[in-house]
């Protein structure tokens, strides 16, 4: 199993998150509390913010054996591997285990290729038939702060709605146009999208599309609500 990469969309989400988490330190608590993160990939970018923010601990989970081997790696080599937990096993399982500290902050780039099935280039990609399905996972999980990427084709009004039916409010975002990769160029994905954009699920050019990472929050320490202006970012009409 191979892990996915794309240097583009990695350093704008590290970047992004590093950001988010700087402005509402305060609001988010996490020196106090740490962050939990779905999915680690190899590891490589968040091990990256959490060298540039000191006070800042993850307890990651990944259900790819081999990504966590490459993490546990990356961590060690970042010298970051007192502050950057990473172990095996299905975050929605683990993360809220009992005699965990709770935690109200949670990050996320996860999986969002939509398809109508799970029979493309690269399974793990898989984002459900609308691309979001982890997301909208993620917001009914409870965490009072979700930080994660939102892609323009992947039904990002019913992510946004179904956030605020959930109570939670955009309170800012990092929106960056991107080119098709080899996994979103592949032909049976690129026609899901362009049905998808079609029925006005989504917004794609010809060879590209938008994506953006927010903080969705219900915390009433952390002022105002960017959801209308996230779905500008991302082209959509509201």
């Amino acid at each position: 199993m191979s892990c996915f990469s794309s240097a583009d969309e990695s350093a704008h989400y590290g970047f992004s998150v590093c950001l988010l988490l700087q402005q509402y330190r305060d609001q988010l608590r996490w020196e106090d509390e740490g962050v939990v993160e779905l999915g680690t990939g190899d590891a490589s970018v968040i091990a990256e913010v959490v060298r540039r923010l000191p006070g800042l601990r993850v307890r990651g989970y990944d259900i790819s054996e081999d990504s966590v081997e490459r993490a546990m790696e990356n961590v060690a080599g970042r010298g970051v591997g007192d502050r950057y937990t990473v172990e095996l096993g299905d975050f929605f399982d683990q993360a809220d285990s009992a005699g965990s500290a709770p935690v109200s902050t949670v990050i996320a780039n996860p999986p969002y290729i939509p398809a109508p099935d799970r029979h493309i280039r690269m399974p793990e990609l898989w984002g459900g038939v609308y691309g979001n399905d982890l997301v909208l996972a993620l917001l009914k999980a409870g965490y009072d702060n979700v930080i994660v990427a939102v892609p323009s084709y992947a039904d990002p009004l019913t992510t946004v709605s179904t956030a605020a039916d959930l109570g939670y409010r955009v309170a800012n975002f990092l929106a960056m146009g991107l080119d098709y990769g080899r996994y979103s160029s592949e032909p049976k994905v690129a026609e899901h999208i362009r049905r998808l954009c079609a029925e006005g699920r989504g917004w794609a050019g010809e060879h590209e599309y938008m994506v953006a990472v927010a903080l969705f929050t219900r915390n009433p320490e952390v002022p105002g609500d960017r959801s209308a202006q996230l779905l500008r970012a991302l082209q959509m009409s509201v």
